[in-house]
């Protein structure tokens, strides 16, 4: 099962030039996205991503539904995005509809769309956004170029002066795979252990890219492919067609959630049902 290569007629039109989407450069949002990555790239290291997976893999937390954990997201505009300042729970729908006019066949990858960001709930149990929101990158390795802000942001960081962690490779072995990887932590890994713990009904498509989608520096501009390996470049056109609805449904004309919640309420019910540990 792949994506269609052909070009299609449903591919979303950007409200912004392509260019102008996630610019790092310019733009009024620049300062407080800067601040989240300085504060990102200072404070996520190896120990940071372990103690964080230990306390939330257990999915102990709370029990609410994902339409539920949706309507959370109401409360969130996340700090990272330069391209909106708009709940992410409205961005949420654009994805989903997005995907849903391009794929009107694969429900599931409509259902992808919907609860993509899902994780940045984070946000709201208290942790702060620089661990949660923004692009991921792998922790004990050396940072890659493409990594936003890398020449201005990391000279804090420990890891990158511990010879463990500071080579090409780190504490890796060349093309171990990602699965293998500690990626920074962040809403990419916390929904996925949510889905694992909870056992959607979802084809393994969707559990990768839910979580590798904030994954950038590899799956936009070809970084880190010497720890990828065959089932990664694999799902790379996966993550590459959930980018292009994730950035490029990004508008200032917003959902009409109401008219929508019927459609994807039924999805809920299909593929992650009832209450859910989080």
């Amino acid at each position: 099962m792949e994506p269609s290569q052909d070009p299609n007629p449903n591919e979303p039109q950007a409200s912004k030039d392509k260019a102008e989407l996630r610019n790092y450069t310019e733009g009024k949002l620049l300062d407080r996205v800067y601040n989240t990555y300085l504060q990102m790239h200072t404070h996520q290291t190896v120990d940071f991503v372990r103690r964080k997976s230990a306390e939330y893999g257990g999915c102990s937390l709370r029990r609410m539904s994902a339409m539920q954990a949706l309507e959370l997201l109401d409360q969130l505009v996340d700090e990272s995005d330069p391209d909106v300042d708009f709940p992410n729970s409205l961005h949420a729908y654009q994805t989903a509809e997005g995907i849903r006019r391009a794929h009107p066949d694969k429900d599931w990858f409509h259902l992808v769309g919907l609860l993509h960001d899902l994780g940045k709930v984070l946000v709201l149990f208290g942790e702060p956004q620089w661990a949660v929101v923004g692009d991921t990158f792998p922790v004990g390795c050396k940072v890659q170029k493409s990594v936003v802000f890398h020449d201005s942001t990391f000279h804090n960081n420990p890891d990158t002066r511990d010879p463990r962690y500071n080579t090409e490779c780190g504490m890796y072995q060349p093309h171990c795979g990602l699965e293998n990887v500690l990626m920074s932590w962040g809403h990419d890994e916390y929904m996925y252990r949510v889905m694992k713990f909870n056992n959607f009904a979802l084809p393994k498509e969707a559990f990768y890219m839910i979580r590798f989608h904030s994954f950038y520096p590899w799956h936009a501009h070809g970084d880190y492919k010497h720890l990828c390996n065959e089932e990664d470049l694999r799902m790379l056109p996966w993550i590459k067609e959930l980018n292009q609805f994730d950035l490029y449904t990004k508008q200032e004309e917003l959902p009409d959630v109401r008219e929508l919640q019927g459609y994807y309420q039924a999805l809920i019910d299909k593929y992650c049902p009832g209450e859910l540990c989080w």
